[in-house]
C-alpha cells in the first residue's frame, strides 16, 4: 500500500513525481519519503509561487493527482503481497486517542484553542515586527503547554464532539508554532510574510524553504532546504523570480 496525502494543510514538499521529500539524508535535502505521495494544496510544489489565486489549488490537484497515480503505476506489481508491518503499528495513534479521551487537566479544549487564537493573532498578525514575533514564539509555546494539562469530560466513543475538538487542537497546535517560530526566523518580507522591519524581499538570504519539526516536547526546530530554480527539461524556459508589484 503507497500511502497519499490529499487534502488542504499546507506545507509538505514534493517533488514533481509527487513524492514527499524530507530534508536530507547523506547531504541530499531531496531525499524521498518512500511510499508518501502527496497532491494539492498539502503538497508545497511552489508552482504558482507565494500568490497563489483561488481554484489554481485545482490545477495543482490535476496535474499532481495525475503524477501520483502515475508514479504509484510505476512502483506497484499486480499481485504482489502487501510488507509485513509490524506488530504494534497504530498502537501510538491508539494511545494517544486514549490519552487525550481521558484527559482530566486544568484547562479546557476551548479556552486553549482561544489562547492559541489569540495570540496569532496578536504577535503574528499581517504586519510583523521582531517584537511581536518574539513575543508570540515565548506565548505559543506557553499556550502549546497546556495540551498536557487538557480536560477533555466526554468519555464515550459515539458522537464525542469534544473529544474531536480535543484532537483538532493537537494537531492545530503545532502549526501555530512552526509559522510563529519560522517567520521570526525569516527577517525579510515575502508573500503573505510581510515584516515591517525587514520590508523587502531578501533573495540573496532568504531564497529558501523553511522546512519545521517539533518533538514529543513540544519544541520547535526550524531548519531550510533550497529551492529549485530551473526547470527539469528543456520544454519549459527558466523564469527567474521577481518581485510581486502593482
Amino acid at each position: 500500500m503507497i500511502p497519499t496525502v490529499h487534502y488542504n494543510m499546507g506545507g509538505i514538499p514534493t517533488n514533481y513525481k509527487g513524492e514527499v521529500v524530507t530534508l536530507g539524508k547523506d547531504g541530499n535535502p531531496d531525499t524521498v519519503v518512500p511510499g508518501l505521495l502527496a497532491a494539492g494544496e498539502c503538497a508545497s510544489a511552489s508552482v504558482h509561487g507565494a500568490n497563489r489565486l483561488g481554484a489554481n489549488s485545482l490545477l495543482d490537484i490535476v496535474v499532481f493527482g495525475r503524477a501520483c497515480a502515475n508514479t504509484v503505476a510505476g512502483m506497484l506489481s499486480p499481485g504482489k503481497p502487501h510488507k509485513k508491518i509490524a506488530a504494534d503499528a497504530g498502537e501510538h495513534a491508539l494511545v494517544h486517542l486514549d490519552a487525550v479521551r481521558h484527559a482530566s487537566g486544568q484547562h479546557s479544549t476551548a479556552s486553549v484553542r482561544k489562547a492559541m487564537q489569540r495570540v496569532m493573532q496578536d504577535d503574528a498578525a499581517v504586519f510583523r515586527t521582531q517584537e511581536s514575533l518574539a513575543e508570540g514564539c515565548a506565548k505559543i509555546d506557553e499556550v502549546a503547554s497546556r495540551l498536557d494539562d487538557l480536560s477533555v469530560t466526554d468519555r464515550s466513543l459515539v458522537w464525542n464532539t469534544d473529544l474531536i475538538e480535543a484532537l483538532e487542537l493537537h494537531n492545530l497546535m503545532p502549526n501555530a508554532q512552526i509559522t510563529m517560530h519560522s517567520a521570526e526566523q525569516r527577517k525579510e518580507s515575502r508573500g503573505a510574510h510581510s515584516r515591517e522591519d525587514f520590508p523587502k524581499r531578501d533573495d540573496v538570504d532568504w531564497m529558501k524553504h523553511t522546512v519545521g519539526f517539533i518533538d514529543d516536547k513540544r519544541k520547535v526546530r526550524i531548519d531550510y532546504r533550497p529551492v529549485h530554480h530551473q526547470p527539469l527539461d528543456d520544454e519549459m524556459e527558466h523564469v527567474p523570480p521577481a518581485a510581486r508589484v502593482y
